[in-house]
This record gives C-alpha cells, sequence and structure tokens, in this order.
C-alpha cells in the first residue's frame, strides 16, 4: 500500500468516500457499515459522530483551546484554568484529548467517534467516559464492540495505560489501514507542514516534535493484527 503523505497530515482526502454524511477512507467505510448491520440486528444503533478531520479543522479545535474558547479538561473530564498553566503544561493538557494538528487519527479517515443512536442523540452526546460506563447510554454498544469489533477490523487504539492519549471508548480504528498509515508517519514532513501552518503554540511543539510523536502517534494499543 502506497501512503500518499498528505493523508498523514490531514491535507488531502480526495480519495475517500460519503459514509452516512462522514468522509471515510473506502476500506474503513465499508467494514463500517457491515459491522452496523451486524449491530442492528443485535438492537443497537451504531452511529458516527465524528470521523475525517482535516488540518485546519484540527487547528481550529486545537486554538480555541489554546485561546481559552473551548474548555481543556483533565484526565477526569474536569475544566483546567488555563491561565494557570506554562506553554508547555497547557499542551500537555490539551493533549489529553485532542491532538495537534497533523498528528491526529481522524485526518487518515481510518478513526471514528461513535455512539449508539437509540440510546442518546448527537446533539446530547459528550464523549465522555461515563457514557460508555454502566449505567451510561451507551454502555450496551460498548460491551458489543468489546466483543464484535474485532472481526470487523476494528480496535480500541486508546486503551488505559497503552496509549499517550486518555482511554477513549467511542474511538475506533480500522486497523488494517490505519497500522500502515502510523508506520509511514514521518516527523521531518510534519514539522515542515507545521512551520507554514497558524498552529498557536508551534513554537514549543516543534522542538518538542519528536518525542511528541513517539508518545502521541506511535503509543498506542497494539492491534489484533501485530
Amino acid at each position: 500500500m502506497q501512503i500518499n503523505q498528505s493523508v498523514l497530515y490531514g491535507l488531502d482526502s480526495q480519495h475517500f468516500v460519503d459514509c452516512l454524511g462522514h468522509r471515510l477512507e473506502r476500506q474503513t467505510a465499508a467494514a463500517f457499515l457491515l459491522m452496523q448491520q451486524a449491530a442492528k440486528a443485535d438492537k443497537i444503533d451504531l452511529q458516527i459522530c465524528s470521523a475525517f478531520r482535516d488540518f485546519n479543522r484540527q487547528q481550529l479545535i486545537w486554538n480555541n483551546k489554546v485561546d481559552g474558547k473551548r474548555p481543556v479538561l483533565n484526565r477526569d473530564s474536569i475544566a483546567v484554568d488555563i491561565t494557570l498553566l506554562t506553554p508547555n503544561e497547557l499542551i500537555e493538557h490539551i493533549l489529553i484529548w485532542s491532538a495537534i494538528p497533523g498528528m491526529s487519527r481522524h485526518h487518515w479517515g481510518t478513526d471514528i467517534d461513535i455512539f449508539d443512536g437509540n440510546m442518546i442523540t448527537k446533539q446530547d452526546l459528550q464523549l465522555i467516559s461515563a457514557e460508555y460506563q454502566q449505567d451510561g447510554p451507551c454502555y450496551k454498544l460498548s460491551q458489543w464492540l468489546d466483543k464484535h469489533a474485532q472481526q470487523f477490523g476494528f480496535y480500541f487504539p486508546f486503551q488505559a495505560g497503552l496509549s499517550g492519549v486518555s482511554p477513549e471508548a467511542w474511538h475506533l480504528s480500522y486497523y488494517p489501514v490505519a497500522d500502515k498509515y502510523t508506520q509511514g508517519f514521518d516527523s521531518t514532513a510534519l514539522k515542515t507542514v507545521l512551520a507554514s501552518s497558524s498552529v498557536n503554540l508551534k513554537e514549543y511543539i516543534v522542538p518538542q516534535l519528536d518525542a511528541l510523536i513517539a508518545e502521541y502517534v506511535y503509543r498506542v494499543a497494539p492491534s489484533p493484527a501485530s
């Protein structure tokens, strides 16, 4: 599989296809639709709330958090006072839940955030751990995915103790393609992208980019295919 470097950093999605109003890599889309039908047979309405995000969209999310326009949450999903943080501390806190532009797996079209449409609306969804734990609206879905996601090529890349990013029970990755994208990631190319971007705090990010990539791109839970 030849990797389009622009895809890795959210700069190109021309080969992606529409999947229920979301942009996804072709194989990922086909696998998701099969998984959705299987879930439906078990009375679960598997829906996507987020799929492909381009570099500019991720940059907007990142910059809004740096500027205090969106809340920055700690590992317990509690908002922190960013005025008390140094630039590097702010970077670390944002990275708990949001990727640096160019480093998001959502750029690849292989990763999706999901929910159970029978139990909660997209508008009410917060994407916090409690929603996917016992007594949460997406707990049944979470249990179902633990048993069946692998059959369709999906797994959870962000797991406790196995990833730099905090555990995300809503984030699925199509590992047959995502694994190849991970292996093709190039820090030198991303440094060039960031240097010409409007990403806030890039002057603090670029000098430590190799370490950040090691922790937040490469350090994910091993896929079932590994």
